[in-house]
């Protein structure tokens, strides 16, 4: 039997792949986020934006977009709380701004539990679309609208990930909607 890894092209040396070879969940609730396209804008400091902003209101959940194992959960000055998942074979995804409020305010001094899901910690395993924290404006955003800064990395060489969130995004939406039509159609059917 062939594996996945079998099928994809092999890569020239020093070259890197865009997408990962796995599909990605989206990484929040569909109904709740907007994105577009900001990765390699300009930042303060002369720095560049490494991924895309998923803005939606604090304490949205956030998901684990691929199975993999939690290698950091951390907080500091530009990223605030956040998580970052290796998916094997040199990929990663990186969630950054996560939530850091208690709810009601914009007080920064809320529990880990308020930040990550239950269990969620370094060294756990986790899988595709799992739950594993919470919207927020922590870090450089604490300024800014609530959002979830979301990262694609390949041997920690950042990746555009707008076309696959925008993929993501259309199944999720495409799956949701199933939901929603087999919930209305059970609901009438038992009138």
């Amino acid at each position: 039997m062939i594996g996945v890894a079998g099928l994809m092209p092999a890569l020239a040396a020093g070259a890197h792949a865009t997408r990962p070879p796995f599909a990605i969940v989206f990484p929040q609730e569909t109904s709740k986020t907007h994105f577009s396209s900001s990765f390699g804008d300009s930042r303060s400091g002369g720095r560049r934006h490494r991924g895309n902003d998923l803005l939606a209101p604090k304490m949205t959940e956030v998901y684990a977009v691929a199975d993999g194992t939690v290698i950091h959960a951390d907080t500091n000055r530009l990223s605030g709380r956040n998580i970052t998942i290796d998916h094997g074979d040199g990929w990663t995804s990186h969630y950054v701004h996560l939530n850091n409020d208690n709810p009601g305010t914009d007080d920064g001094d809320a529990p880990w539990a308020l930040t990550v899901a239950p269990g969620v910690e370094v060294g756990m395993a986790v899988e595709a679309g799992q739950l594993i924290g919470w919207v927020g404006d922590s870090g450089n955003a604490e300024w800014t609208n609530p959002e979830t800064h979301f990262e694609v990395r390949i041997d920690d060489r950042a990746i555009d990930p707008y076309e696959i969130l925008v993929d993501a995004f259309e199944r999720g939406r495409a799956h949701d909607e199933a939901m929603l039509a087999v919930v209305s159609s059970t609901r009438l059917t038992r009138s």
